[in-house]
């Protein structure tokens, strides 16, 4: 009897557990695994989304390597935009937290003053004021104007738009800046203490100690930003729309055109794909990589 009375109560527990992960589990399926699968069929098929899909095979992935003269464009744009957004961010981030990592007044008060931007920036508002400070008349010419400089079309010329999109990328530095800021207080005070006793400038303890420390952060901000950054859609879209001569014409902007303003689902759903396949393939290579220049205090590392 108290066997059965263990088991009828265990059995309850599982049932109100269920019940509390539940959402979750709906959510997964119909938000993420469903459309996992659907745009995994649908890139082998001709698919309009005002016909039925038609299977036509790999057509769609012929089509994207051989005669889309876009999809390189894209792609040679979208891995520029990638090798700048990315290092750049990084680097901001890192200088930042390094400045936060101190004991002052009010020092939480600006950590949350810098992180702002991570919340703001990703949002059509903030593309569009980007687009006015930027403009061949915007503020920021404005403000060169004041001191005799003629500032160039930061928008309209193809030698400088790219870069200008990818500032606003490297605005959004917050969540990297939390994670160097957290990893700073990590390192242990001892080993500052022993190189100052060895009379380490600066720099030196800069790059033999803080950095090595903080590859591990190092590693995960790259992959995150990298991922993040081949899937931008935002800025470019608003502020530019991929020009001009498709100098700023993100994978992100041509998958959606394909999607839906051509109504070509079936191809978009293919390209999808090709992106995830390009951001594993890198992902890949930069853990293969880690192993020559990552540092754990354990001596561990990435299998």
């Amino acid at each position: 009897m108290q066997i059965s009375a263990a088991k009828k109560i265990k059995k309850k527990y599982d049932y109100v557990g269920l019940l509390f992960i539940a959402p979750w589990i709906i959510g997964f399926l119909v938000f993420q695994l469903y459309p996992l699968v659907a745009s995994f069929i649908y890139s082998f098929t001709d698919y309009s989304m005002l016909n039925n899909p038609s299977f036509i095979g790999l057509k769609n992935y012929k089509d994207i390597f051989t005669t889309d003269a876009n999809f390189w464009q894209s792609m040679k744009v979208t891995m520029i935009y990638v090798a700048v957004s990315v290092p750049l961010k990084l680097v901001v981030a890192l200088f930042i937290a390094l400045i936060l990592n101190v004991k002052i007044k009010f020092v939480g008060f600006f950590r949350t003053l810098y992180y702002l931007p991570s919340i703001m920036g990703g949002s059509v508002a903030i593309a569009v004021l980007w687009r006015f400070l930027f403009m061949k008349d915007g503020f920021l010419n404005k403000l060169l104007t004041t001191i005799n400089i003629q500032g160039p079309d930061w928008l309209g010329d193809t030698r400088f738009s790219l870069f200008t999109i990818s500032l606003l990328t490297v605005w959004q530095f917050g969540s990297s800046m939390v994670l160097f800021l957290a990893g700073l207080k990590q390192i242990p005070e001892e080993l500052y203490e022993a190189a100052k006793m060895d009379g380490a400038t600066k720099v030196r303890v800069f790059f033999t100690i803080t950095i090595p420390m903080l590859t591990p952060i190092v590693l995960f901000n790259i992959i995150i930003q990298m991922i993040n950054s081949f899937q931008d859609f935002t800025a470019a879209f608003v502020i530019t729309n991929g020009g001009p001569a498709n100098s700023t014409y993100l994978y992100g902007i041509m998958l959606y055109q394909n999607a839906f303003q051509f109504f070509k689902m079936g191809y978009a759903s293919a390209m999808s794909w090709i992106l995830f396949v390009i951001i594993i393939a890198v992902t890949a290579l930069i853990f293969k990589s880690s192993s020559k220049w990552t540092h754990y205090e354990d001596g561990g590392g990435i299998i």
